[in-house]
């Protein structure tokens, strides 16, 4: 089966490839430096020509409002033009657990856009909603920065390795469409603040973090229910521990 990942050579996307060739697939890793590009449209045509599934990991360059409402829109509008005239049979997603609860963040509202889109383009879909990655911890402490301190919610997060995202997107490229939206998320509900200091502690970072319950996550201020899936979620099998000690190993 012909499967394409857009975003094929990032942090999911190059692990989601690397599962559907192991299973005898043929993947097409797609991305602007192999000259498939969703904002222009170029490549698109060739790339899904024969293609049963579409698989679309890639992320706005920019979280700026206006700039993540264009990513979006465009790469959105282009990508399914260009499945349907394709005949794609199922158009993959990923997105992020809390999409619609975090509306006050111009990020959050254009992936609530790509999805929407998804929704009424009329091919089969399946929209995945995961919880923030443990690799982006070292990325929200930065965002969060000011001087030699970190104000961060403490509100909950249920965060998740990449791994366990990739196995969840290369299985449900094999699966039927659900037509709907799947939940995935990390084995443990942990304190955002405390996550944070945890890992800042372990990797010898010397910022201090400060719970702040007013603190702004990409611009939204969060509560307890914001970053953690509603409902049932598949829980990934990697927890922060696991995940940690092979990073701490390499450094």
């Amino acid at each position: 089966m012909k499967i394409v990942v857009i975003g094929g050579t990032g942090l999911i996307g190059s692990k989601t490839v690397s599962r559907l060739r192991d299973k005898g697939h043929e993947v097409i890793a797609a991305s602007p430096n192999s000259g498939v590009d969703t904002i222009t449209g170029q490549g698109l045509a060739e790339a899904l020509s024969g293609a049963s599934v579409v698989i679309d990991l890639a992320n706005s360059p920019s979280f700026e409002d206006d700039a993540a409402m264009e990513f979006f829109r465009t790469a959105g509008h282009n990508l399914l033009k260009a499945g349907i005239e394709a005949g794609v049979g199922h158009h993959i997603a990923l997105s992020v657990v809390g999409t619609e609860r975090l509306q006050d963040s111009g990020y959050f509202r254009a992936k609530l856009a790509q999805e929407q889109l998804i929704q009424a383009s009329g091919i089969p879909f399946t929209i995945v909603h995961s919880t923030q990655f443990f690799e982006f911890m070292g990325a929200i402490a930065k965002s969060a920065a000011v001087g030699d301190s970190i104000r961060l919610s403490p509100a909950f997060i249920q965060p998740i390795a990449s791994d366990d995202v990739a196995d969840v997107m290369a299985e449900t490229a094999l699966a039927q469409p659900v037509n709907g939206t799947i939940e995935i998320a990390g084995p443990e509900k942990l304190r955002l603040n405390e996550i944070v200091a945890h890992f800042l502690k372990l990797t010898n970072d010397p910022h201090q973090v400060v719970a702040d319950p007013q603190a702004r996550y990409f611009g939204v201020e969060l509560n307890d229910a914001s970053l953690v899936p509603a409902g049932k979620a598949r829980i990934g099998r990697i927890d922060f521990e696991d995940w940690l000690a092979p990073q701490l190993a390499r450094a």
